[in-house]
């Protein structure tokens, strides 16, 4: 599978619980907190849930 690099760069302030539980369970913290996962169903279907709240680059 391939490496993910997700970076969050809006803020969950305002934003539905069910998103904010999304973006802390990837482990994100605040903006502009980068991360890489391992792309898998489960994790492809997390970030299609919070697309608009993420920027996503294929390492």
């Amino acid at each position: 599978m391939a490496k993910l690099r997700v970076t969050q760069i809006r803020s969950i302030i305002d934003r539905p619980l069910d998103q904010k539980r999304t973006i802390k369970a990837l482990g994100l913290r605040k903006i502009n907190h980068s991360i890489e996962v391992e792309a898998n169903p489960a994790i492809v279907g997390m970030l299609k849930k919070v697309s608009h709240l993420i920027a996503i680059e294929q390492i």
